[in-house]
């Protein structure tokens, strides 16, 4: 039901729609002023790279909570438009995104990281933090429509291959999806990184015995960094890696993994000390689905798999590389300006800055204004007291009907139905109804497992989680994938079979539920459940 204390205009004519999928909560106001054009950029990158008939999307903020709405391309840009969709498919225009991302902009951004986050903020002058931190927010800004630039390269082969296979076998998404596990080694936290520090630790058992001590989280990291040797600097290395990333989300609101040091050293104990979760059932789920595909389209259906397992990856790695970790480094300066704004008396403590915007940060750095602890306070409250769920869905006019495809060059109507599929799969939850005990959402990634459900709103409250606990929230991000390790299954209340908790927990293999609507209203904390990833079944066990 909406909350009849706030009003909710339409920032503009048209239909928009509430994004809980990615946005469950209110938004900083300094995200809220950083993240729309940079939004709109992004897709409009990726529309017209892919000759779509959108413009791309944009996104306005109202009482905090993200609102998007789809732009309609210019009817000039038709004709062009047409062009490049033949090209989609004729030219897999998908790969030469995929090029540009491993060969320019990935490594760019890392190093751009690493370069931001090699300045000690604290260090700085007061002047020197104040353009420190406009600089932190041009680099976010810039990542941001980074990771949207890439969105469509990730989704239209996989789009395109359900809506093939689907037409030719009616097999169900939720099983073709499975074929694409293994296919996104970043979703379950993998990196060059993480391999480096599982081969040290394996070939060092002193360093073993120190990461299972019972030392202070925070001084074990720093013990462990401070080892002689390739255990010492693989950890150090890792660290420098995820450290500064949120584990959760894409705000500044979200504490970075460094932050919580107990959650971050019981991730690594177990993605060290566990073993493969290899897809054991993979070449008989592949054999199983291609046999049901007429023999005339095998060929064609291995054709079309191969694309989507290709960019598959791209779905998370445009966030890990690219928004949230320039996320991360924003938070950190925006903490350090807090602690120089506490040394002058104008807040109670650092974490408030985190509910000002850039000029009010820059302010209290400077001295020179800025608003008060009070009000900040008063701003973090409303975000704690306020969820997707209380707010409008959707706002203006009812949503048009999609166009009718059947006049569209055959390019285009195949471009426009493998996207529309593809986000329907991201943002569509489940519709069935629930029992008294049981909860009905989509069946996102396979297995049966029976734990206590650990209810977390966000990040602040995953150093809760003990390993084999079932998550139960109301979205995750692909941020996430670092506390992977801990979990036994993932609920959560919003989102679809290509949403990111469904792909985290399809690829560490682990039983997911999604989009069930109200898990986390339904499920206590502590209570045990039965998550039956098969049948996308919740049970509350008591």
């Amino acid at each position: 039901m909406a909350n009849t204390e706030l009003h909710f205009d339409p920032p503009g004519p048209g239909f928009w729609s509430q994004d809980p999928v990615h946005f469950p909560r209110p938004l900083t106001r300094y995200f809220q002023e950083t993240h729309p054009a940079s939004f709109r950029k992004g897709t409009n990158d990726f529309a017209r790279f892919y000759g779509m008939l959108i413009d791309g999307l944009q996104i306005a903020y109202l009482n905090g909570f993200a609102y998007n709405q789809v732009m309609h391309a210019p009817d000039a840009e038709i004709p062009e438009r047409f062009q490049r969709a033949e090209l989609t498919f004729k030219d897999k225009l998908w790969r030469e995104q995929l090029r540009e991302w491993d060969e320019t902009r990935k490594p760019a951004a890392v190093a751009a990281h690493r370069e931001i986050q090699a300045v000690d903020p604290d260090a700085l002058s007061d002047a020197d933090l104040a353009a420190y931190l406009t600089r932190c927010r041009d680099h976010h800004a810039a990542m941001m429509a980074q990771h949207m630039r890439f969105t469509a390269g990730a989704m239209i082969p996989t789009g395109d291959f359900l809506a093939h296979v689907g037409d030719w076998t009616g097999i169900a998404p939720a099983e073709l999806l499975g074929l694409m596990r293994g296919a996104s080694a970043v979703s379950a936290g993998g990196s060059d990184q993480l391999e480096q520090l599982k081969s040290a630790f394996a070939n060092d058992p002193a360093a073993l015995a120190l990461l299972q001590s019972d030392q202070e989280p925070g001084a074990l990291l720093n013990a462990l960094s401070a080892l002689p040797g390739p255990a010492g600097a693989a950890m150090t290395a890792y660290l420098g890696f995820v450290g500064n990333r949120p584990l959760d989300g894409f705000d500044i609101s979200e504490p970075a993994a460094l932050e919580m040091p107990d959650s971050l050293v019981r991730a690594i104990r177990a993605a060290l000390t566990s073993r493969s979760q290899g897809d054991q059932n993979g070449e008989a789920a592949l054999t199983s689905i291609r046999d049901r595909v007429p023999a005339g389209y095998r060929a064609e259906f291995d054709e079309l798999l191969g694309e989507a397992r290709l960019t598959y990856r791209l779905r998370d790695e445009r966030g890990v590389y690219s928004d949230i970790w320039a996320s991360g480094l924003m938070r950190r300066a925006a903490l350090a300006a807090g602690r120089r704004a506490v040394s002058k008396g104008r807040l109670a403590s650092p974490e408030q800055i985190i509910d000002a915007s850039l000029d009010e940060m820059c302010a209290l750095v400077m001295g020179s204004g800025g608003p008060s602890a009070d009000e900040l306070a008063q701003r973090a409250a409303y975000r704690a007291a306020h969820t997707a769920r209380e707010v409008p869905p959707f706002l203006g006019p009812p949503d048009p009907p999609p166009p009718d495809m059947s006049g569209l060059p055959p390019s285009v109507a195949r471009l426009m139905r493998a996207t529309m599929i593809a986000l329907g799969e991201v943002f569509g939850s489940s519709e069935a109804e629930h029992e008294e005990d049981v909860l009905h959402g989509l069946a996102a990634s396979k297995g049966i497992y029976e734990g206590p459900a650990r209810r977390a709103s966000g990040p602040a409250e995953f150093g809760r989680i003990v390993q084999g606990d079932v998550l139960v929230t109301e979205a995750t991000t692909e941020a996430f994938n670092i506390l992977l390790p801990l979990l036994g299954a993932i609920v959560t209340d919003h989102g679809g079979l290509l949403s990111h908790s469904a792909i985290v927990a399809r690829e560490y293999g682990i039983p997911g539920v999604v989009g069930t609507r109200e898990a986390t209203q339904r499920i206590a904390d502590g209570t045990r459940v039965r998550v039956n990833g098969d049948t996308g079944e919740v049970t509350v066990l008591g």
